[in-house]
């Protein structure tokens, strides 16, 4: 296959690599190892938190990279991560309250891998219609309110569930994340997440011998009793080659809450409806964000990828399917690595398929994985709560790059609407087996919400009866042409 031969270039100081060439191998290699850990700390963060075993997740990214960078034909370069999406859904399947109780980590890839087959459908027909097709249902209004209300409902999990451990550890790992990623320069900031998970660990450890052991509750133990904030028995026990186990049958609720995390290994996924619509909206943060780095490539590399977009999120889609099939974690396209390239200026697909070698690799290691499912609960409670927020701001960032206005009811009114049910994690019941909750309901209000709006709002007028902070329509009545007033942005 012509994408397996590279053109072999030595680029004098500031040549960019282009991603059919490839550096000598030696240097390849480098950088294939630095796109592992770029992607290495979200990668195995968010399958920790979504409950499902870290090894396979490593493992499975990298079988997952390499069938995207097969359907995209090399054209985009790009390493598939755990997408931090999903952990809304994950949550909310593992706190279901309606009939049947909660689900289990089957469940949750269950409903993922539905998941990945809608969104491998809306890239074919990206693929066959354009890009403009998603604009029209889900235009940045919307995605961005969606990937915010992901985000910011999430943070009783960073703030009530991972941070009472130790609010002290969970704060100091939150300030040196901080400090980390705006203070680093160059690749060093762009691991920041991964550099505070192990300062976490440090600083827990130096608590462990300065203060001795604490009574605190450990999540989904509210009265633990004594017990160190870093224990590797499991560490010491764990082999340092084999495939990761078969996960305990009947598991239900989130076992890295409990304390049992060992338990979670591959699995066939399970399927259920209710579980499937809670991790569905996930699909349009997929979206946005499959588009968002297709875009951000192409314009790195000066290429047109317009064409290789629904390639990219179909793509996507399957990595996703692929790897939740046998358990694993729900895989997006990083930002991560996209950041790598940019202060590398090297596009070469080689490094990817090296970064996803090295990833199936690490897969193998299960001590590996055990050092990862010993992280203190505080140090994950001081990462989510900049993750999750960073998620949510996102949205933000979605909204201001396209000049959304929201003195605009129909941006306003429905969106807000939405946010807060998501946020306050609203529950409504429908018959005693079916709920919509929290991030469901808020991004059908989001969705549906705003296309009613339209349909129902005057056509050509940015600015209804509700006063926006700052300006009302008698306002700029008063101070603009009146020519101007229907067409202002």
């Amino acid at each position: 296959m012509s994408m397996f031969k590279w053109d072999v270039v030595n680029p004098g100081p500031g040549e960019a690599v282009a991603p059919h060439q490839r550096l000598a191998w030696g240097k390849t290699v480098g950088l294939g190892a630095q796109h592992v850990v770029a992607m290495f700390g979200a990668t195995f963060v968010f399958p920790i938190v979504m409950g499902l075993n870290a090894n396979l997740a490593i493992m499975m990214s990298g079988i997952a990279t390499i069938c995207f960078l097969l359907i995209v034909k090399g054209k985009v370069p790009s390493y598939l991560g755990t997408s931090a999406s999903f952990v809304g859904g994950a949550t909310a399947i593992y706190t279901y309250t309606g009939s049947g109780g909660p689900g289990g980590p089957a469940d949750v890839t269950g409903a993922i891998l539905v998941a990945g087959v809608v969104l491998a459908i809306v890239g074919v027909i990206i693929h066959f219609l354009g890009a403009g097709v998603v604009n029209a249902v889900l235009p940045p209004i919307v995605t961005g309110a969606v990937v915010m209300l992901i985000g910011f409902n999430l943070a009783p999990v960073a703030t009530g569930t991972y941070m009472p451990s130790d609010p002290w550890v969970a704060i100091i790992t939150m300030t040196a994340v901080i400090l980390m990623a705006v203070g680093f320069r160059g690749f060093l900031g762009r691991i920041a997440i991964f550099l505070g998970l192990i300062f976490g660990y440090l600083v827990s450890w130096l608590f462990d011998g300065l203060f001795g052991k604490t009574s605190l509750p450990l999540p989904g133990n509210a009265d633990p009793g004594p017990h160190h904030r870093v224990d590797w028995t499991t560490v010491k026990d764990a082999d340092w080659f084999g495939f990761p186990k078969h996960t305990a049958d009947g598991l239900v609720g989130n076992q890295t809450l409990a304390g049992n995390l060992g338990a979670v290994g591959w699995h066939a996924p399970a399927f259920s409806i209710t579980f499937i619509l809670l991790v569905l909206p996930a699909v349009i943060a997929l979206i946005a964000e499959n588009v968002g780095h297709v875009k951000a490539v192409g314009e790195m590399t000066g290429a047109d990828l317009d064409p290789y977009m629904g390639r990219a999120v179909a793509a996507d889609g399957v990595g996703t399917v692929i790897a939740s099939a046998v358990g694993g974690s729900p895989t997006t396209t990083y930002a991560e690595n996209i950041g790598v390239m940019a202060a590398t200026r090297v596009y070469s697909t080689a490094a990817y398929f090296v970064a996803a070698i090295v990833a199936v690799l690490l897969g193998l290691v299960p001590k590996f994985g055990a050092i990862v499912n010993a992280t203190p609960p505080a140090v994950l409670g001081g990462i989510t709560l900049v993750l999750y927020g960073m998620i949510g701001l996102l949205g933000a960032k979605i909204w201001k790059e396209n000049g959304v206005n929201f003195a605009n009811p129909v941006n306003l009114v429905p969106i807000g609407a939405g946010i807060i049910l998501a946020i306050g994690n609203a529950d409504l019941k429908f018959t005693d087996d079916f709920h919509l909750t929290g991030i469901a309901l808020g991004t059908l209000v989001v969705v549906l919400g705003y296309h009613l709006a339209r349909f129902v709002g005057p056509k050509g007028v940015d600015d209804g009866a509700i006063i926006a902070v700052g300006t009302t329509g008698a306002h700029v009545e008063d101070h603009a042409p009146p020519h101007t007033h229907d067409h202002k942005h």
